[in-house]
């Protein structure tokens, strides 16, 4: 590939620094029907007779007043009518070109195939959602890479998936869900992993998912409120899950990164790991470090939603701790709480940590670097 720095080569010029690299757009279809020609005829017949089977059909948190219209900025439905996400040219002219986007990756959040009880279904709907992203979105707008969505509970098929499409530079990533049948470090789901750094693809885990679970381990909450900041928990629960379980010790150069769940609880639940460690590491030999090491080395974090502690300055202890090369910018886009690149910090960057958030630790994770 040339180095030639155009809009119809954004990789060269993520390697160069140049522009934003934003590491969560959130796609929409016009309508679910955009996904069937890219379905088997049995699938097709299957979702128009059957639909979906979810593993807690009663747990999406879509149905919340504060999810709708389509968790979307007031301003971000498109001039067509279809819905925030869902029409490339107006998010070419509103986001990608208003705010100097030169990498953008697409996070899906329809479609959800890794949360289906039906797994053969689950399988059809991923490779549908990994075909329809790249036709609809990645084809028109070069600048747009999508996620390798994939169904985690059946390993094997995740496997396949990903060995199909590695190799093609329009897939940024591979996408899980934090909320599954259980913690993603245990054994089962180590194909994946294992997939994962053959293909030198990161793996990438936005809040959210269907696990058929309680959203708190103190069971049900009674408001949206609750259910929101539950999805720090979840990535609390994950990053322990990796850490404990030994995927990190046994895939030392896997990537992952939590999007859109916080990172400001991150030090001291590192600190509360490490503790525990000194005193229980009989219990989990195969770790040779203390946690905050493999966090350290194989965690990464966007932005937005960013903690906003007052004073604001405070934000700098944080950001010292975790290590500005360990954070990639992320919108939202075109979600109500999208951050504007020009005002997400409240805090003053030196010029290097700036380039850093904004471009080169994401071109890094994502191996453009």
């Amino acid at each position: 590939m040339s180095d030639t720095l155009t809009i119809e080569n954004p990789d060269a010029m993520a390697r160069q620094g140049q522009g934003i690299i934003d590491c969560d757009i959130h796609p929409s279809m016009t309508t679910p029907d955009e996904l069937m020609p890219f379905l088997s005829q049995r699938w097709r017949t299957h979702m128009a007779t059957y639909g979906n089977s979810l593993r807690q059909g009663l747990a999406n948190t879509l149905s919340h007043p504060r999810m709708t219209p389509e968790v979307a900025r007031a301003d971000a439905w498109p001039p067509n009518g279809g819905p925030p996400g869902s029409d490339v040219q107006f998010m070419r002219e509103q986001h990608l070109d208003a705010h100097g986007i030169r990498i953008g990756v697409l996070v899906p959040l329809r479609g959800t195939p890794g949360n289906q009880r039906n797994l053969d279904f689950g399988i059809a709907l991923a490779s549908a959602v990994n075909e329809w992203q790249v036709d609809k979105f990645c084809g028109p707008e070069p600048r747009l890479k999508a996620s390798l969505v994939v169904t985690q509970e059946d390993p094997a098929a995740a496997v396949a998936e990903i060995e199909k499409r590695a190799g093609d530079a329009r897939y940024a990533q591979i996408l899980l869900p934090p909320r599954s049948t259980e913690p993603l470090g245990r054994r089962r789901y180590w194909p994946i992993y294992e997939a994962a750094t053959a293909a030198n693809l990161p793996i990438a885990m936005h809040v959210g998912g269907i696990g058929g679970h309680p959203a708190t381990g103190a069971g049900w909450p009674s408001y949206y409120i609750e259910e929101h900041h539950s999805q720090v928990q979840t990535m609390q629960a994950l990053l322990a899950s990796f850490i404990f379980e030994g995927v990190f010790a046994r895939f030392p150069t896997l990537r992952i990164a939590f999007v859109e769940g916080g990172f400001g609880w991150a030090p001291a639940f590192s600190w509360r790991m490490d503790r525990a460690w000194e005193k229980m590491r009989d219990e989990v030999p195969h770790l040779r470090r203390p946690p905050s090491e493999y966090l350290r080395e194989n965690v990464w974090f966007t932005t937005q939603p960013m903690e906003e502690p007052f004073p604001a300055r405070n934000l700098r202890d944080t950001l010292n701790w975790i290590g500005t090369d360990r954070l990639m910018f992320s919108t939202d886009y075109p979600h109500w709480d999208f951050d504007d690149p020009a005002h997400a910090f409240k805090i003053p960057l030196e010029d290097e940590e700036r380039q850093a958030i904004f471009s080169g630790n994401a071109a890094r994770f994502y191996g453009w670097a």
